[in-house]
């Protein structure tokens, strides 16, 4: 048997979740057959990294620019103490903020939103000032994304350990 990480995901694991990255609408009985493993031993470790919530569920990849949010910006926020999970809540409810992290060093969250241009980058920045616990915030544009958001690296490097 493969070694198990220290995540507990073995080389298996990893390929199975890189074939899953590069095809998603692949069934259990294709991906068994591609990897030359039982159908139910696919459907164990899907179900187990499903449980351990490796494997979230299988969303499509959408593209924000074609969706015409082209503008894509980041917020450093420093925040009222205490007040974090009530910040991230008010910020849940813009739909423009797309991610926001905990985080330390002089910020206490970073935001990643979206707009539609300039002005409309503006409104979401109002909004999100807008919310009584921010005290400050610092805001820059992404004028591009050389590497973007990925895992598998990380999951390449697990199917090679088997």
């Amino acid at each position: 048997m493969a070694p198990v990480a220290a995540n507990g995901l073995d080389a298996l694991d990893a390929r199975l979740l890189l074939l899953l990255a590069d095809e998603p609408r692949l069934g259990v009985l294709e991906c068994s057959r591609r990897l030359g493993v039982a159908r139910g031993t696919v459907q164990a470790r899907l179900d187990r990294m499903s449980e351990r919530g490796v494997l979230r569920g299988f969303p499509p990849e959408l593209d924000l620019v074609a969706m015409g949010f082209g503008l894509t910006a980041f917020a450093t926020l420093e925040i009222a103490q205490g007040k974090r999970a009530a910040v991230a809540e008010r910020l849940a409810v813009i739909d423009e903020v797309c991610e926001v992290h905990a985080t330390t060093g002089q910020g206490d969250l970073f935001v990643r939103m979206v707009a539609r241009s300039n002005a409309d980058l503006q409104r979401v920045i109002d909004e999100v000032v807008a919310v009584p616990e921010v005290r400050r915030t610092s805001t820059s544009i992404a004028l591009s994304t050389p590497v973007p958001p990925r895992v598998r690296p990380l999951l390449v490097r697990l199917a090679e350990q088997g």
